[in-house]
């Protein structure tokens, strides 16, 4: 069983929309923000840039998108700020600690699958309580690689000890999480907490609305497909 960490167990999403509302003094700009994050971080992980170096020089690109032209220093400055209000308001999703807790009392070994870096989100896994819950930790950051590349999936098998044919993951992102999943070989489960789209699941995935879905959906639905 491999599991997403942010806006998949945690809330990571309403933590870094206040985060970015301390610092801006609102989140209207929040898909901006977005987007620069997302190409940094591509950047970061293409070993183009140093984890913190990203985070000051992506703020610093943000605020110039808005028309304010920093220093790296002031960059710096605000970005510290946004981290500190970031951190403090890290959160679980309610259906995060049940859905784990029914996971470990089948045995199933469980990993987690994470595009970010390595130690802010091993600090936030650890500071959640979710650290006890995985037997293998896979960090974008860490292993060279991030979702939907299939190496970070089949690295996080070969931990586990399970084939990805036998391996289910569950993330919030259907291209980078389930899709992937699925092109790794692994059963792609799109954890959709919006609600319907209106558009027609890929072939090969599923799709939850909350965590608390998933055991019907392992117990019923996919052990039928695989047996």
């Amino acid at each position: 069983m491999c599991l997403d960490v942010d806006d998949t167990l945690v809330d990571y999403s309403a933590s870094s929309r206040a985060a970015l509302a301390s610092m801006v003094g609102n989140a209207d700009a929040w898909s901006l923000w977005q987007r620069i994050t997302d190409d940094h971080v591509s950047r970061q992980l293409a070993g183009e840039l140093q984890y913190v170096q990203m985070r000051n020089i992506r703020t610093q690109a943000f605020f110039a998108a808005l028309g304010e032209e920093l220093s790296l220093e002031e960059a710096t400055r605000r970005e510290l700020g946004r981290q500190e209000v970031l951190s403090a308001g890290w959160c679980l999703f309610p259906d995060a600690i049940p859905m784990l807790d029914w996971l470990r009392a089948t045995g199933l070994p469980i990993a987690a699958i994470s595009n970010a870096s390595g130690r802010h989100q091993r600090v936030k896994i650890a500071q959640l309580g979710l650290a006890e819950y995985f037997d293998a930790v896979l960090i974008a950051g860490e292993v060279g690689c991030a979702k939907p590349d299939r190496v970070i999936f089949h690295t996080a098998c070969l931990a586990l000890g399970v084939p990805p044919g036998d391996t289910v993951h569950v993330g919030d992102r259907l291209h980078a999480d389930a899709i992937g999943a699925r092109d790794a070989g692994m059963h792609g489960v799109w954890i959709n907490r919006i609600g319907p789209t209106g558009g027609t699941l890929p072939a090969g995935l599923s799709s939850i609305t909350t965590l608390a879905e998933l055991p019907e959906l392992l117990v019923c639905e996919l052990s039928t497909a695989s047996a």
